[in-house]
């Protein structure tokens, strides 16, 4: 834990970092992402770079060292680059549209389900080609911002509308995500052979 606390964070052109007691703000081309830190951790700048300290050798600052330095590394990220998370929904008759700022999702439901992304978090809609990833892929949906985080909770609370099930792996799946089949009752049962 602590080798990750030690490393440096160097601070891109255009980054501004500001601290005020506990709360440190870094303010970037994306904007801007605040943060209060834990209280024994301090933050200074030096040589346009980021340096994380802990006061002692306990296990307590140890572990939220490596977490400090890991969560000011993401900020500083976020604001330069921003982060994203590609979904992708399979299924027949499954389709996900853009409609204003909220996005409508047919999932075999008897209703509609929307999904209105909170502040700082945009979703694209993609209709995609049928072949993704060599499987039948109905939309593409890409959960983009700047802070890590909330992309990342974002994405799973639409991943859990309609998580991909083993059989036929209908459902949102992560770009590249792996979906382990099992058979069915045909299989197992040994119908068919002779």
């Amino acid at each position: 834990m602590s080798r990750i606390g030690r490393m440096p964070i160097p601070l891109p052109g255009g980054v501004t970092v500001t601290q005020t007691e506990s709360l440190l703000t870094v303010n970037g081309p994306k904007g801007t992402l605040s943060r209060s830190l834990p209280a024994p951790i301090t933050v200074r700048e030096a040589d346009g770079q980021l340096l994380v300290e802990r006061p002692s050798d306990l296990k307590l600052h140890k572990a939220l060292h490596g977490l400090t330095r890991s969560l000011v590394a993401n900020m500083v990220a976020g604001v330069t680059e921003g982060f994203s998370k590609r979904l992708t929904l399979h299924g027949i008759g499954f389709r996900a549209q853009l409609q204003g700022d909220r996005v409508l999702l047919n999932l075999g439901f008897s209703h509609d389900v929307f999904v209105i992304p909170p502040t700082g978090v945009a979703i694209t809609v993609e209709t995609s080609s049928p072949n993704v990833d060599n499987q039948q892929c109905t939309a593409r949906l890409l959960v983009s911002g700047i802070d890590k985080e909330i992309v990342g909770q974002v994405a799973a609370k639409i991943r859990d509308l309609k998580k991909p099930e083993p059989y036929k792996g209908k459902g949102f799946r992560y770009l590249g995500e792996t979906i382990r089949r099992k058979a069915g009752k045909a299989a197992k049962a040994g119908k068919g052979k002779k």
